[in-house]
């Protein structure tokens, strides 16, 4: 593989970012709605499945800002997501050998987090290596997403099929992919070095009003999401669908995520990264509100649908913003930032979410609704700062 960042073409850096993408996705289409499933069949309940999907949440909060640091100062991005993939696949390996309870929150926290880190570092390398190439960020991340579907129908027809218990394997089998994905990244060019300043750009960054705001707007949107991610499979087992029904619900909502992001290129300059966010609020305002009122079977398609605001809208506004708002040279540690706050708060909603639902069922969604609420609030405010700009 040419160590020449200039060696690679636009098309080149796109389709092996591509391939990271959807192998990386396919672990989390297992992951996320599954996991919880084999944490119910390793025996435990749902207050305490909650607290096992926050550890990580937690752990995160000073593991990536210290990835992201590492990652601005040394300029190694690829170097870092190589070591995460490893770690993570290591990590849900071991996991898939051991029952006791405070072994499973243990390696998970461990192995999630790295996981995480991911997410986080692979947007900033992506944004970092298409720009020179004047190519959008959506329709490369789409094909995670694309991904993320394809792993959803199988996981869910295969739930039907194979144990609970041995779910963990497709997880571990899809991190291998992953591993061996990163392996292909190309090398990126060494990012601009930081001018000398009496106050450092990332506490200037930590300063700005409209960063705080759009940062607080995103992790209370993307948080709001936490019973969803947590119990929505669990909750449509109860009700009665079965794992491939499953499977598509999830799939449906990511596909109107994917239709946004290969729209994204194209979307007027009015859908502003404030715009973006704040539909992403309304989206999610009215999903949650509706989901806690027991729709009929029906509606959840349409229901689904409004994934593509909750998540994508508002994924892509804060991406947008980031990568206007970051010092050069300090995308990951801005995206670090990022991902610290959306840790607190998606920690405490996801642990508050296994105490709700363990208690309250489905209505537990109407918490997550006064949580989108208030990032719409924010939204707003970031857009208001931001129109006082100029």
């Amino acid at each position: 593989m040419p160590s020449n960042p200039q060696a690679f073409t636009g098309r080149d850096f796109a389709r092996r970012m591509a391939s990271f993408y959807a192998s990386l996705f396919v672990a989390l289409g297992v992951h996320l709605p599954f996991l919880p499933v084999w944490f119910a069949a390793r025996g435990l309940d749902a207050q305490t499945i909650g607290v096992v999907l926050a550890m990580p949440m937690i752990l995160r909060l000073f593991a990536i800002p210290l990835a992201t640091r590492l990652a601005d100062r040394r300029g190694a991005l690829r170097t870092v997501i190589l070591v995460a993939a490893l770690a993570a696949l290591l990590g849900f390996g071991a996991l898939g050998f051991v029952t006791s309870p405070l072994a499973i929150a243990t390696l998970y926290a461990s192995a999630a987090t790295a996981f995480m880190l991911l997410f986080v570092l692979s947007d900033v390398y992506a944004l970092r290596g298409l720009a020179p190439h004047r190519r959008a960020y959506g329709p490369v991340r789409l094909w995670g997403s694309a991904a993320f579907i394809v792993a959803n129908l199988m996981a869910g027809y295969l739930l039907d099929i194979i144990a609970a218990r041995d779910l963990i394997w497709l997880v571990v089998a899809a991190l291998a992919l992953c591993v061996t994905a990163a392996l292909a990244l190309p090398p990126l060019a060494a990012p601009p070095l930081l001018a000398s300043s009496d106050t450092p750009p990332g506490r200037r960054l930590l300063g700005d009003p409209t960063f705080i705001a759009v940062a607080t707007a995103a992790s209370l949107i993307q948080g709001s999401h936490a019973v969803y991610y947590g119990f929505s499979t669990i909750d449509w087992q109860a009700a009665g669908f079965g794992g491939g029904t499953i499977g598509l619900l999830w799939a449906l909502g990511v596909l109107a995520e994917i239709v946004l992001f290969a729209l994204s290129a194209r979307l007027p300059a009015a859908f502003s990264p404030s715009i973006l966010i704040i539909l992403g609020g309304v989206g999610a305002l009215v999903r949650w509100i509706a989901m806690a009122l027991d729709p009929p079977g029906a509606l959840l398609p349409m229901l689904q649908c409004l994934h593509g605001l909750s998540f994508g809208a508002t994924h892509l506004g804060t991406l947008a913003f980031i990568a206007r708002a970051a010092p050069a040279g300090l995308a990951a540690t801005a995206q670090g930032y990022v991902a610290v706050v959306s840790g607190v708060v998606i920690a405490a909603a996801t642990g508050l979410s296994g105490l709700l639902y363990g208690r309250f069922g489905a209505a537990a969604y109407g918490a997550m609704g006064l949580v989108a609420g208030a990032g719409l609030i924010a939204a707003l405010c970031a857009h208001r700062m931001q129109g006082a700009r100029g």
